[in-house]
């Protein structure tokens, strides 16, 4: 198929399932809907995405969409997220359904704003207009804000309005950052319908102007770092994912906060052209990366809500990635890779504390003592996904992070070294004694053994078998495409 088709299909078949969503009565006949046509969508994404990169860069719409290594890498991460969290929906919803719990016009809000959100994410990384892009990641905050309240509670309520009212705050600094993205594009001399778009702003990046860039990058690194998560920005996140279902926090996880870094990765090597300077706009993220780490580390060292403990592991897993693009070489590969596994760990994890969630009511991890032993598949899951999170060795996450932190020392900044080993140390231990609660700790409470089906044990066992493959095998594809996508960030080795 033709690229630039193929970059049509993928904009075109999440709005049209949305539609579909819309249009049915039944919730079963919705959820059946989110999980078939949300796992093809998946594997579509993913094609493509392996196609695109070996085609290098593809453009459609007169050069306002555009992928490039980049875009075709996350766009494999949102496949893959997205397909895996459409197959669970139908399971963590079935008991939902079956007791009145999800009415029809609640399963049709949810399909509809499900597929609505992917499309708003697929743009965000086809776009090569920077406006479009952020038109993109602000249509990701108007889409899902409202899926943290599909079960309309106080508190999802207020994990709402958190949400809308903090990210909108941040992407109105991130569209101010843009429009001095333009400001900065003047002396190129472009015409006005060029001046935002990427391919034309990076090949004539030495020549833009170097205190509006400047001024554009912290905007955008405040503006997306906001929606990403970054700490001291990530407020409204622990809220946001406890709040929401166990699907939409994976998603939410997964891939929505890459998305948002992802546009800092976009801008990032054009300040750092223009600024005649390969250091000035990664020490910032170096700096982000680090407080991000620390912060989350002192939270998840007294956390006790299990979904709560992955949203601020999300903020450790982001400040990881922050702090390897800013070291660059080495560090740039090494955050791309983490991205991959977090991807994979994170959504796992968020999986098997949601179904434990509905099998003892709470989400207390105290109380979730044992389940390991009575829910074998998502107890298991979870010790495993959060093992994978703190980065128990050989799994994934372990590899990637034991390579930022090489790059750490290789660039012989021994502080950031120091802050790095103390933040991933406390994190470790503070959630190390959950896993160990979960595996061996005495039953609190005693509910039903669920019936274990095939796509449960599918969903642990891949991602499981993929956390262990990659921690101790890097496939030689995957490592060119890790290259491919470090050069275009800047920050190749």
């Amino acid at each position: 198929m033709d690229a630039g088709v193929l970059i049509w299909v993928l904009l075109g078949l999440p709005t049209l399932l949305a539609g579909l969503c819309l249009a049915l009565r039944s919730p079963r006949q919705v959820l059946i809907l989110v999980s078939i046509g949300g796992g093809v969508w998946g594997v579509v994404a993913g094609v493509a995405a392996c196609t695109l990169l070996a085609a290098e860069s593809a453009a459609a719409a007169y050069g306002w969409l555009h992928v490039d290594a980049l875009s075709a890498y996350h766009l494999l991460l949102l496949g893959l997220v997205q397909g895996a969290s459409s197959i669970y929906a139908w399971g963590y919803f079935r008991s939902d359904v079956a007791t009145g719990e999800l009415a029809a016009g609640q399963a049709r809000r949810f399909g509809g704003l499900w597929f609505g959100a992917a499309a708003a994410m697929s743009l965000v990384l086809l776009s090569n207009n920077l406006g479009l892009m952020w038109v993109g990641i602000e249509a990701t905050t108007l889409l899902t804000a409202f899926l943290i309240c599909l079960h309309v509670s106080p508190l999802s309520l207020e994990a709402t309005w958190k949400y809308l009212v903090v990210c909108s705050v941040g992407v109105a600094f991130a569209f101010v950052g843009t429009l001095l993205v333009g400001a900065s594009a003047q002396p190129l001399g472009l015409d006005p319908s060029e001046m935002l778009l990427w391919t034309r702003l990076r090949a004539s990046a030495p020549h833009l102007a170097a205190g509006s860039m400047k001024l554009a990058f912290l905007f955008m690194l405040v503006g997306y770092g906001t929606k990403a998560g970054l700490a001291p920005l990530h407020s409204w996140l622990p809220d946001a994912h406890s709040q929401a279902p166990a699907p939409v926090s994976a998603l939410f996880s997964g891939f929505m906060l890459n998305a948002a870094f992802y546009c800092i990765l976009r801008v990032l090597p054009l300040v750092e052209e223009a600024t005649g300077s390969r250091g000035w706009g990664r020490g910032l993220l170096t700096g982000f990366g680090v407080v991000s780490i620390l912060v989350a580390a002192a939270f998840i060292a007294f956390q006790r809500d299990g979904k709560r403990l992955l949203a601020y592991s999300s903020v450790e897993h982001l400040g990881v990635m922050a702090l390897g693009v800013g070291l660059g070489g080495v560090g740039t590969v090494a955050a791309l890779w983490h991205a991959l596994n977090h991807a994979i760990a994170k959504p796992l994890a968020f999986f098997a504390v949601g179904r434990l969630g509905k099998l003892y009511g709470t989400h207390d991890l105290g109380a979730l003592a044992g389940a390991a032993r009575r829910s074998i598949c998502w107890g298991v899951g979870f010790c495993g996904g959060l093992l994978a999170l703190i980065g128990m060795a050989p799994l994934a996450i372990f590899m990637s992070e034991f390579q930022v932190l090489r790059a750490a020392a290789e660039a012989r900044t021994f502080g950031v070294v120091a802050l790095f080993l103390v933040g991933t140390a406390i994190v470790f231990v503070g959630a190390l004694r959950h896993v160990i609660g979960t595996a061996w700790g005495e039953a609190i409470s005693a509910p039903a053994r669920e019936p274990v089906h095939a796509v449960d044990v599918g969903l642990v066992g891949g991602a499981l078998l993929c956390l262990l493959v990659l921690g101790v095998w890097l496939p030689a594809p995957l490592a060119n495409a890790l290259s491919a996508v470090a050069q275009v960030i800047g920050g190749g080795p």
